[in-house]
């Protein structure tokens, strides 16, 4: 349609309508967000499991958080997976609603189609901001107060932070496991007839590292 006419018929306004394909600089900015999220996904199942060490000793797990302090790691990688998290939210705000209208669509067309992986993309586009929000305020809090011990962490925990770790987790853990999901079918690693099979990986990746988790979060609730 090339012009729109109002209804008191007093004037008339051309307009062009036209659909913006996609091309190469959103390929490169896709492939980026996909490299920065599969990033922040592996370093928080290895930071899962070097935390998760205090478990078997708080020693073991004080070691591992000298040795990164000592080489630097903790001071250099702290900061640079914050910017990291920044940089992902950015792209993938690209494809979030943030208006009022456009979220009430979003969810409107998601009730209406009955289709599970558009419920996906709404629980990974929620479980953004509050990683966002709730992982700056976490690493804020570890790196102003170094270094990391395994009895400052069980304080966290004893003194009140325990709700915000629970609430912190299973949204990582959501995040990253149906992330892993979308990117294997977007990029064509799961195929159609594969899609059962890969939620069912999904479903088990989630509930081991919340396994694990909650696990480490009672061992610092009773760490004296």
């Amino acid at each position: 349609m090339h012009w729109l006419r109002n209804f008191g018929g007093s004037m008339s306004v051309d307009a062009t309508m036209h659909v913006v394909r996609p091309g190469r600089r959103d390929a490169y900015l896709d492939w980026l967000q996909m490299l920065t999220g599969a990033g922040l996904v592996l370093f928080m199942w290895c930071h899962m499991l070097l935390v998760s060490s205090v478990v078997i000793s708080p020693r073991i797990m004080d070691a591992i958080a000298e040795f990164f302090e000592v080489t630097y790691m903790a001071q250099v990688g702290g900061p640079v997976i914050f910017f990291t998290m920044i940089i992902h939210f950015i792209l993938a705000a690209r494809k979030i609603p943030f208006r009022a209208e456009g979220q009430k669509t979003i969810w409107a067309h998601a009730k209406m189609m009955h289709h599970a992986d558009t419920w996906l993309w709404v629980v990974q586009a929620v479980t953004a901001m509050i990683v966002l929000i709730m992982g700056s305020i976490h690493i804020f809090v570890v790196l102003s107060d170094l270094p990391i011990t395994a009895a400052k962490s069980a304080a966290r925990v004893q003194e009140g932070w325990g709700w915000f770790y629970l609430i912190l987790l299973p949204s990582i853990e959501l995040h990253g496991s149906v992330g892993f999901y979308r990117i294997g079918v977007k990029w064509g690693f799961i195929k159609t007839a594969d899609r059962p099979k890969a939620k069912k990986v999904e479903n088990i990746m989630f509930a081991v590292f919340m396994a694990i988790g909650l696990v480490t979060l009672l061992r610092f609730a009773f760490l004296g």
